[in-house]
């Protein structure tokens, strides 16, 4: 799917399907939309993931977020696969890396298991590569 294909909502699926992706927008929305003031809650991620489940169940909500004039542009330009602009990696990856950093050195008290200072590096490992294999805008 490319250009306006990947913007048109795919309603071809059960009932109860639509519904479950439905209810799954709505929460990553509404946290997404709680991350633009909270500070370390990622807005645009979230937000990227309410368009996808938007995309198999609503084409209207689908529309408002990729028309909003926060992060509108952002979500419609990765769905396209246009990518991140290139000046934004190193933002992005230096702000998830700060809160990874204080996760395991601060956040994550002393009895909780090793496995969970482990598992949070690994998946910022993951992140990271993933971030850094997104196209540039």
């Amino acid at each position: 799917m490319v250009g306006s294909d990947v913007h048109t909502v795919d309603l071809n699926r059960s009932g109860i399907s639509r519904i479950i992706w439905f209810l799954t927008g709505i929460f990553f929305a509404v946290v997404g939309t709680i991350g633009i003031v909270i500070p370390g809650l990622p807005t645009t991620p979230l937000m990227i993931l309410a368009a996808a489940c938007f995309a198999k169940s609503s084409q209207r909500f689908y529309d408002w977020v990729i028309n909003n004039k926060l992060f509108g542009d952002h979500v419609k330009n990765y769905r396209e696969g246009n990518g991140i602009p290139k000046k934004s990696k190193p933002l992005i990856l230096g702000t998830m890396w700060v809160f990874i950093l204080f996760a395991v050195l601060v956040g994550i008290p002393d009895s909780a298991p090793d496995i969970s200072r482990i598992a949070t590096l690994v998946l910022g490992l993951i992140g990271t590569v993933f971030i850094l294999r997104i196209p540039n805008l």
